[in-house]
């Protein structure tokens, strides 16, 4: 008798434990990270200028001025100027100076830079990030091993979700599937940094570099990729809210990267539209771009009306809003005048060194934390998003492989009035295949921004370049000249940063020196 008491009050405990845990688990937030491939900071109707622009005027993103009256927008943030980058700091935590994951990737030990005749490029980790504690021979070589955000949140207890582009391992390695990276669930992602096509019809460019997996059903349907992954991530999302298990849906969109397919629902509006950015109509190529803008807006929405049916799970999700890099700024896609119309009033594009490169549109709603239709002029950084989500998610205890450099910004959003100075570190010892305009900061360069001052040093000629983006946002006025001790106090900072990552440094060719640090050592 007494041995069925004790086996029912053991019974008892372990439910009560199991209760607990369930409790526990639902009383930490659902976090989506909704991320936009290649979207410039004015590639939306929400300005995130101080004050409206024509390029505002252009597109309509009505779930985006949704999410912003729902929660704060942020308007200095930031990312690499190239995918692969910003995504492997995403994962990480480590800025790319630090991973070397400074370049796109796609196939296995291949490099994607350009060539140079002057400087010798680093043997950067052109295989991506890889799983800590890999022992996969194709995992080992110029790759870096990490202890991944979805694997810490997975340990914690959620359930993760990876939807649309992956790109932060090289095909043949494990970091090119996220089910190895810890989400439970993987839809579509590879490593691929593009769709071959967005296109059903065209089996989503099957048999190409680029071809999107995983979407197999959809094939010869006529449905673009950005509605197919929207409602494989809804379909996704409902097991873990079924199960009452906190979810991380790490929403990642292929879009709005080319190719520029037609998305017919949207285009029809844009086609020939007059543009006052452009003084002139849209062209095809812009009226395909701005659908593709739209119809990222209309995959947001559509989240958010999940969430909305079900309010009890609407008032316990965070959502997060970033893009990856800065809005291609090249007239061979672009219309108009190449690094200046594209991200107006920023200077550059994807790729450069400017802020048109990097310069990113960020919203964050938290139920009862963030100030509904509030802004917040804190500069954020990539990495940050790594300690941020494990902060909201109430992960306190966890340990890495890695150094983790972001920086936590849950306190701004907690403290609207608080702020903290965050200098931004850029490092790109390569080439990117796109450009080599050295006056619009394409090429090999690192760059810090501090205070009111932006600076940008070019490894191959030593040059430095110092801009007031307070005054200045599109970097037409050139101050090194006159702000001698500015650059130079910011040359030692960034070149501090550099060697305290030991960050990889071009060589010359003809010499075979390693190119001086922005501050002229070596």
């Amino acid at each position: 008798m007494k041995k069925n008491l004790s086996l029912k009050n053991a019974l008892l405990l372990a439910s009560l434990s199991g209760a607990s845990l369930m409790q526990a688990q639902q009383q930490q937030p659902n976090i989506i990270l909704f991320l936009v491939d290649d979207m410039g900071w004015q590639d939306t109707s929400v300005p995130f200028y101080s004050e409206p622009t024509p390029l505002n005027n252009r597109y309509r993103t009505p779930n985006m001025e949704r999410l912003a009256r729902m929660g704060v927008k942020f308007t200095e943030a930031y990312a690499c100027a190239i995918s692969s980058p910003t995504r492997c700091s995403l994962m990480s935590g480590m800025n790319a100076a630090r991973h070397r994951v400074t370049n796109w990737t796609l196939n296995y030990d291949q490099k994607t830079d350009a060539t140079s005749e002057v400087i010798q490029l680093p043997d950067w980790n052109y295989n991506g990030i890889q799983p800590a504690g890999t022992t996969q021979a194709a995992d080992l070589k110029n790759s870096t091993p990490i202890t991944s955000l979805p694997q810490i949140l997975h340990q914690n207890g959620y359930y993760t979700i990876h939807c649309g582009k992956a790109h932060f391992g090289a095909k043949g390695t494990s970091g090119a599937d996220p089910s190895t990276m810890g989400f439970d669930v993987n839809i579509a992602g590879g490593a691929n940094g593009a769709p071959g096509s967005y296109l059903g019809t065209r089996n989503f460019g099957q048999g190409s570099p680029f071809e999107v997996l995983g979407l197999e059903k959809y094939y010869g349907q006529n449905i673009f990729l950005t509605e197919a992954l929207t409602l494989e991530a809804i379909e996704a999302m409902k097991l873990p809210i079924g199960e009452k298990r906190p979810f991380y849906l790490y929403m990642s969109h292929y879009a709005v990267h080319s190719p520029y397919d037609d998305d017919v629902r949207f285009s029809d509006y844009y086609r020939n539209r007059p543009d006052a950015q452009l003084h002139a109509p849209l062209n095809e190529n812009e009226a395909r771009y701005a659908a593709l803008v739209e119809g990222m807006d209309k995959s947001l929405g559509d989240l958010l009306d999940f969430l909305e049916s079900q309010p009890e799970v609407a008032a316990n999700t965070i959502v997060l809003f970033m893009s990856d890099n800065g809005g291609q700024g090249l007239n061979n896609v672009r219309q108009g005048r190449a690094n200046r119309d594209p991200n107006y009033p920023a200077r550059g594009g994807k790729g450069s060194a400017f802020m048109g490169g990097v310069h990113e549109p960020m919203m964050v709603y938290w139920p009862g934390v963030t100030v509904a239709g509030s802004e917040c002029n804190q500069r954020v950084m990539i990495e940050d998003f790594f300690p941020t989500i494990l902060d909201m998610a109430g992960v306190k205890e966890y340990s890495t492989v890695q150094t983790v450099d972001g920086v936590s910004f849950t306190d701004v959003l907690r403290n609207p009035s608080a702020r903290y100075e965050r200098p931004i570190i850029w490092h790109f010892p390569n080439l990117w295949g796109e450009s080599q305009n050295k006056e619009e900061g394409y090429g090999a360069y690192s760059s810090i921004l501090k205070g009111d001052y932006h600076l940008i040093y070019h490894w191959e000629t030593q040059q430095r370049r110092l801009y007031n983006v307070r005054e200045d946002v599109g970097e037409q006025h050139e101050l090194s000249s006159e702000l001698p001790e500015v650059a130079e106090s910011l040359a030692r900072e960034l070149t501090d940063y550099l060697k305290s990552t030991d960050a990889q440094c071009p060589v010359y060719k003809a010499t075979g020196e390693a190119c001086p640090y922005p501050d002229g050592s070596k």
